[in-house]
């Protein structure tokens, strides 16, 4: 099995002049679920090479036994310093695609037109997808063959507006996930603040938070293996 990981490229947090980027728990999590699995794992992002990590991802009190192993891990690093081009890509060569979160994702996955096209490719193929926390911004333009938001009528989930309201950034991020999904049509779940919650609907599995980005992977590994036996 081979799994795509989408990780963004994007490092300013607004105009705070503060640094951000992808969230490490988000991306360690559902690597070793993947590795561990024996999934074949390839890391994009839209600029290439290694992705910027926001650093608060990795203070003491986000790190988890996950992050501690992902930065021991020499291949994990090695990978990580040589992401491929998001626009070199292609749906074909993969069983499935995960994106990770952080605060990034929300000014360059959720605007680039390679992803959007990605994701629609994948979904055309009948292939189910994840997004997590702010990855659920990258389905903002993401649209059905009929030309509908593909979230419209969908339960989704991702970062709350109270998560977002906790961390201090409501006003800095270009949109809020959970309002941009309502707008869309889309039927917005969500648990209390930090705690894991997975949606799955169709072929689209949301998770909530960077706790919810492990248990989302064992939903996407779970559906993908269904779905090879069914094609057997």
């Amino acid at each position: 099995m081979k799994v795509l990981m989408v990780i963004t490229s994007h490092d300013q947090l607004g105009n705070t002049g503060r640094k951000t980027g992808f969230w490490l728990e988000e991306l360690a999590a559902p690597y070793y679920v993947f590795k561990d699995s024996g999934v074949e794992i390839t890391l994009a992002s839209p600029k290439g090479g290694r992705p910027p990590i926001d650093p608060k991802s990795n203070e003491p009190e986000n790190r988890t036994e996950l992050t501690l192993r992902f930065e021991n891990d020499e291949e994990a690093e090695a990978q990580l310093d040589q992401t491929v081009r998001l626009d070199s890509v292609k749906q074909e060569d993969f069983d499935t695609v995960f994106y990770p979160g952080g605060h990034g994702p929300m000014w360059d996955l959720a605007e680039d037109n390679d992803s959007v096209k990605l994701i629609e490719s994948f979904l055309a193929a009948g292939k189910t997808i994840a997004v997590v926390c702010h990855s659920t911004g990258a389905l903002r333009h993401v649209k059905t063959p009929d030309g509908k938001p593909l979230v419209q009528g969908k339960e989704v989930t991702g970062f709350t507006n109270g998560e977002e309201e906790d961390v201090g950034l409501t006003k800095v991020v270009p949109f809020l996930v959970e309002d941009e999904m309502l707008k869309l049509g889309a039927v917005f779940s969500k648990t209390a603040n930090w705690g894991v919650h997975v949606v799955s609907d169709g072929l689209l599995i949301t998770g909530q938070n960077p706790h919810s980005s492990g248990p989302a992977a064992h939903t996407l590994l779970a559906a993908v293996k269904q779905r090879v036996r069914s094609a057997a």
